[in-house]
């Protein structure tokens, strides 16, 4: 085999994602296909979902670019390196730095902490020197590598930036004067204390489209996770306020909550009342809602006219509508929880907002709503008119009990009459059930069409023989995909 193939085979033995083997199968034809590859593979190969500790491929790669007398002193501690020179100088291509992962990669070779020391010494220094600029940076881990004097240059031009707020905040000062043309910045809270150092993170942005925050904190020196502790700062309002200052630039807002009893969330409210560019909005946070006169006049008044995506956990029905009403570019409505004052009408004018803006939908959530004849009709143009819906789940409202069956036979006729072929997933609350009758029906008629796959809340009520010998057959016959019964 040749030396070019040998190195190749250090990528390929622990193949770093399944979707990868293909290509890296490609890579052992020619040098052409090596040439055109590596570089694509070796700009952020720290990406995967993998186990990076078990990588000793990468290891070897990465310690053959010590230094002679380091590789020297590790080999007679009895640490394996590799002393053959490679064909390809495989950090050159790199234009990403984690931390974290390199740090388990490195502790491959030792479990002892001063060896780890010496090697991290080495490999970060000739990183930072080797990687003509650094776009993606990780710092979640035990390295500063921001205090290199090679930092300032390379770091430059940064793109992207994941930290958490237990780092040292004059970490972030540093990073913050380096660092002011990052695009994405992610941020994982894991600290009960105002990290000061990620709001001047924040503050000195100048181009931010990208902010994600995560909150995961360690309860385990406390009795109960939903209390505030008692030595707990506020974390949020003032780097959410610097947020609103981004509003021209950023485009998506990616939140996750802990919810503490009796905490304030209405920094999230106001802040998105500002955000008015956003493509994305991903919030997962048990409490959302635009309580005060002053939140619902401007959210009556808000218009996300780029708006692409809104995931929320939890949101009043008739707040959703207002953030909608304008998105003509949505691809995706999913709200897990509807929450609704049982006026007929609020859910009516979702409906029909969804009808009449909403044309590239894709992927919808839709409450409950009444066995009305307007609310059907308006329906009905839903999915005549959205014809690239791939998508629809129902959320339980439980408007009216006792005709969950009536649900099933409405929607077993109506989906078959008028939904696109395009649509392939369909989830039912357990508001909606369907007799063995109308379900028989709707497979019937579902043929010729791709095969589905649907979701049923009330799984149970379908356990009997006569539902599952209806399932298995027309799972047989290719018109169901899955179902969860």
């Amino acid at each position: 085999m040749s030396k070019l193939n040998k190195d190749v085979l250090f990528l390929i033995l622990e193949e770093l994602q399944d979707d990868s083997k293909f290509l890296f199968s490609c890579l052992m034809v020619n040098r052409l296909w090596c040439e055109t590859t590596i570089p694509v593979l070796w700009r952020k190969p720290w990406c995967y979902s993998i186990n990076y500790r078990n990588k000793n491929s990468l290891y070897l790669i990465i310690t053959s670019y010590l230094s002679d007398n380091i590789k020297e002193f590790l080999t007679k501690k009895g640490i394996k390196v590799l002393n053959k020179p490679l064909a390809f100088d495989y950090l050159s291509f790199c234009r990403s730095i984690d931390i974290k992962i390199l740090d388990d990669i490195i502790s491959i070779g030792s479990s002892s902490e001063y060896n780890r020391f010496i090697i991290q010494e080495e490999i970060y220094g000739f990183l930072i020197k080797k990687c003509p600029e650094i776009k993606y940076l990780n710092i979640r881990g035990t390295y500063e590598l921001v205090y290199l004097p090679e930092a300032m240059i390379h770091l430059e031009s940064l793109c992207e930036l994941t930290c958490d707020t237990s780092i040292d905040s004059r970490y972030f000062y540093r990073i913050s004067h380096i660092c002011q043309q990052t695009q994405r910045i992610i941020i994982i809270n894991n600290n009960f204390k105002v990290n000061d150092g990620t709001i001047k993170l924040i503050e000195y942005q100048k181009n931010l489209k990208y902010f994600e925050w995560v909150d995961d904190y360690n309860f385990d020196d406390y009795y109960d996770s939903y209390y505030v502790p008692y030595d707990m700062e506020d974390p949020y309002t003032e780097i959410f306020d610097l947020l609103e200052k981004h509003a021209n630039t950023l485009n998506h807002f990616e939140i996750s909550l802990h919810y503490f009893d009796k905490y304030d969330y209405t920094f999230l409210e106001y802040t998105l009342l500002e955000l008015h560019n956003l493509k994305v909005i991903n919030i997962y946070s048990p409490l959302l809602f635009f309580n005060d006169d002053y939140c619902n006049e401007k959210l009556e008044i808000a218009a996300y006219h780029n708006l692409e995506i809104l995931k929320i956990e939890s949101m009043d029905i008739y707040q959703v509508t207002c953030i909608v009403k304008n998105s003509f570019y949505l691809r995706e409505l999913l709200i897990n929880e509807y929450y609704v004052d049982y006026d007929i009408d609020v859910s009516l004018n979702f409906i029909r907002t969804i009808c009449e803006n909403c044309f590239l939908i894709e992927y919808l959530t839709i409450p409950v709503f009444p066995l009305l004849e307007s609310h059907f009709i308006e329906f009905e143009k839903l999915l005549n008119k959205c014809q690239k819906l791939r998508s629809l789940h129902f959320r339980g409202i439980h408007y009216e009990k006792e005709r969950e069956l009536e649900y099933g036979e409405y929607l077993s006729n109506v989906l078959i009459r008028e939904a696109s072929t395009n649509l392939r997933d369909v989830g039912f609350s357990s508001d909606i059930k369907f007799s063995l009758k109308d379900l028989e029906t709707f497979f019937e008629k579902w043929k010729g069409r791709p095969a589905i796959s649907i979701y049923m809340n009330n799984n149970y009520f379908y356990q009997d023989d006569s539902y599952k010998k209806l399932i298995s057959k027309y799972k047989t016959e290719g018109v169901i995909k899955y179902i969860n019964v």
